[in-house]
């Protein structure tokens, strides 16, 4: 730990139940309940009660494996209260790939929804952590709530510094192999800060989260805001197009403030309460996670939503950018200028900044930048360039400063916000005896922005249905994982050194499918 005094953290909640006693903090929507900051602030002392009676301590890991609801934030604050690393997993995970994760962040104790309890039960027949208790998210008389009711309130926090670690979120390697990315409190801080101004965020806002917690953007847009500053944030259980237009109407819930990726827009356009919403309340509406179609916003616009494109990762704490309100429709397709405590340059591969105007690799370094990675000192060495954060993502930079995105460096693909590693599907899909090579790719889908394309090379005589891929990855595989296309050639296109050319499948391949 750091032992700078001026660096010394302080309780969000603790804070906001002195000065804003009475003023609802957390909304739970699928069970109803709501509780205000003096509540919450009792209530995140009982959680951590919870965890120090079971050993956790500063340093330990806290894992919780849920769909959404209030009670993570009430855990992610505990855990911060005593010192602990809040580990959120990916319900949409098979078993043996949140095996891997927990064997490597090894959490002390790990929440489980009961949505979930069979694939917990796998989990910890093949790890060791030392307790998983059950929750429901909906207040119910579950393990969890009766540990809750009987615990010892822990109202002061632990002595911490904005250096600490109190995040890991894990995302797939390039290799297969998760990466746990660290976030610090002083990433949380300027993360909030960050995008003030922005993002017009302030204590009067009602911020509705519909995006998975587990994410950064799920966590990042809106409830980190809102318990910073003071303001309401209101929590899905899960998306559900119908229930998030009702919940945007409501005049009662007065939500001001939401984020989705492009599919969640694309889906409550499609849908038939999509006309007779009430949007007028709606100050900031933001898109991201992926590329943002231009068609999309300009139909929004028609009908007065200004949809903002916002461009992060989880390194970066979510947002590093964002379009300004008033760049719409003028800069339609552009991620935006660089927020505050955030510098973003585009670079050569060397790191040399080019000139403006020009392509290259997106580089970002400030306060709200990751402080590394989670036992992997090997992707630290890969993913930073003299102190600056690559991104893998290659970008133009005009002579304002404002950011477009044009490309990716890696391969990577992302279906629907999540990110999509070929090489880790390719290497499930080398298990089909039928495959003698394959190469993965994104190709662009309506619903979910991009899905993936098998393009593989079989064997004399044999032959592959896209049903027995997906029969084949169901169990291996996360379901956003799993191909939607199937493409047979004769061979894979290949440079000199033997690397396949998958530029010139992702232009072939996405003619022959007839997706552009």
């Amino acid at each position: 730990m750091r032992d700078d005094p001026d660096g010394a953290v302080v309780d969000w909640i603790a804070t906001n139940a002195v000065r804003l006693a009475d003023k609802t903090a957390t909304v739970d929507l699928f069970s109803g309940r709501e509780q205000t900051y003096a509540r919450m602030h009792e209530r995140v002392g009982r959680v951590a009660g919870l965890l120090r009676a079971r050993g956790v301590g500063p340093g330990d890991r806290v894992a919780v494996l849920s769909m959404n609801s209030t009670d993570l934030l009430d855990i992610q604050f505990a855990c911060w209260r005593i010192g602990a690393i809040y580990l959120p997993l990916s319900f949409r995970l098979t078993p043996a790939e949140l095996a891997v994760i927990v064997d490597d962040a090894d959490p002390k104790l790990a929440f489980v929804d009961t949505t979930f309890a069979e694939t917990a039960n796998a989990v910890a027949r093949e790890t060791s952590v030392g307790h998983w208790i059950e929750m429901d998210g909906t207040g119910n008389d579950t393990p969890f709530e009766c540990a809750v009711a009987s615990a010892e309130p822990v109202l002061e926090m632990a002595p911490q510094f904005l250096g600490d670690v109190c995040l890991i979120m894990y995302s797939s390697g390039t290799t297969g192999r998760p990466k746990g990315v660290t976030l610090s409190h002083g990433n949380m801080v300027y993360g909030v800060d960050g995008g003030r101004a922005a993002l017009q965020t302030s204590a009067d806002m009602v911020g509705l989260t519909v995006m998975p917690m587990f994410h950064i953007a799920g966590l990042a847009g809106y409830s980190m805001s809102c318990l910073h500053l003071g303001a309401t944030t209101a929590i899905m259980r899960a998306f559900d197009p119908g229930e998030m237009l009702r919940w945007i109407g409501d005049a009662a819930l007065g939500v001001t403030h939401l984020f989705g990726v492009p599919a969640v827009f694309n889906t409550l356009k499609d849908h038939p309460d999509g006309p007779k919403t009430d949007f007028s309340r709606i100050r900031l509406a933001l898109a991201g996670a992926e590329s943002v179609p231009e068609a999309l916003v300009r139909w929004w616009l028609e009908r007065d939503l200004v949809v903002q494109e916002v461009y992060g990762m989880t390194e970066t704490c979510g947002a590093a950018c964002a379009l300004p309100r008033e760049d719409v429709p003028s800069k339609i397709g552009w991620a935006g200028k660089a927020l505050d405590h955030m510098a973003i340059k585009v670079a050569d591969a060397g790191g040399a900044e080019v000139p403006r105007g020009e392509a290259g690799e997106i580089l970002m370094r400030g306060a709200m930048v990751t402080p590394g990675y989670w036992n992997r000192p090997d992707a630290d060495r890969e993913a930073f360039i003299d102190g600056w954060l690559r991104s893998g993502d290659v970008g133009r930079m005009d002579a304002d400063g404002c950011l477009t995105i044009e490309d990716r460096v890696k391969d990577m693909y992302i279906s629907g916000g999540e990110n999509v590693y070929p090489a880790e599907v390719e290497n499930v899909l080398y298990q089909l005896d039928q495959i003698v090579e394959v190469a993965v790719i994104g190709v662009s889908d309506s619903r979910w922005g991009e899905t993936g394309c098998a393009v593989v090379v079989l064997r004399k005589d044999r032959s592959l249905s896209l049903a027995e891929i997906v029969s084949h990855c169901d169990g291996r595989l996360a379901k956003f994982k799993h191909p939607a296309h199937i493409a047979v050639v004769p061979e894979l296109p290949r440079n000199g050194a033997g690397k396949v050319l998958k530029f010139e499948l992702r232009a072939t391949i996405t003619e022959r499918l007839e997706l552009r």
